[in-house]
């Protein structure tokens, strides 16, 4: 029981700090950005890839859109459905989806490669449902550039190198464009972005950090401790400040 409890306790603090970062302005023109380089014809079918809560597909679908969402984690999806009850919602893996070839004019995933076993393996699938012209969208942070302004930048660096060492593809979002190039979409593009937070509802995101660093054996635990409480009072003081870059690229089947 207590660990499906923490198991809840997990995705509710994942949900809070996506609808905090997802609801500030520049997130929403950055997906407004990605919607724009989808190039959607009138009532076309896009699919929206570990499309979490929903909130992108639920803005696709306002533009006239067929959207799919397709998540595999019940807990994301049933949040999804509460919230945006008549979207169309999928339990799906990015590198099996439930379109048949050539269904959709448009593709996006939205902060997912970087866990994904197989990127290589979804993007050919990717390609197989698009249809010939049809769009692909990447968006993504670089775990490994993550600025966080600190009075202790050794040890800073240490956690933000040792957080992105746990991520599966930590650097992925940087290799997007040649992994399209590699995958054959052609008028593939790039561009990077940089998300910028102050507020302390980002503050589980450092402890995250802080608590990886130190399960890895990368700092102790009074290093940990430490930090987390300066980053605390930062937030305290309206003087925290975290900086991604995140890699928008886009190409063409």
């Amino acid at each position: 029981m207590a660990d499906t409890h923490t198991a809840h306790t997990d995705i509710d603090t994942l949900i809070r700090m996506l609808d905090a970062a997802e609801t500030m302005p520049a997130a929403a023109r950055l997906r407004a950005r990605s919607y724009e380089l989808l190039r959607l014809p009138p009532d076309a079918t896009v699919v929206d890839v570990g499309c979490g809560t929903a909130r992108a597909v639920a803005e696709l679908a306002e533009q006239a859109a067929h959207a799919i969402g397709v998540d595999l984690d019940p807990a994301m999806l049933a949040a999804a459905r509460s919230r945006f009850p008549d979207i169309d919602l999928r339990v799906a893996d990015a590198a099996d989806l439930p379109l048949a070839d050539g269904q959709a004019h448009g593709y996006r995933a939205d902060k997912v490669y970087h866990v994904l076993p197989d990127p290589p393996a979804a993007l050919t699938e990717a390609r197989r449902v698009l249809a010939p012209g049809g769009r692909i969208v990447l968006l993504g942070q670089d775990w490994d550039t993550v600025v966080i302004d600190s009075d202790q930048p050794d040890l800073t660096r240490r956690i933000v190198h040792a957080r992105a060492d746990t991520i599966p593809h930590p650097r992925i979002a940087r290799a997007y464009r040649n992994l399209l190039r590699d995958t054959g979409f052609h008028d593939v593009d790039v561009e990077v972005h940089t998300a910028v937070f102050t507020g302390a509802t980002m503050l589980p995101l450092l402890v995250g950090h802080a608590t990886a660093a130190q399960q890895a054996g990368a700092i102790s635990g009074d290093e940990a401790e430490d930090w987390v409480s300066e980053q605390t009072r930062r937030a305290q003081d309206e003087r925290l400040l975290i900086a991604i870059p995140m890699f928008l690229a886009a190409g063409t089947r």
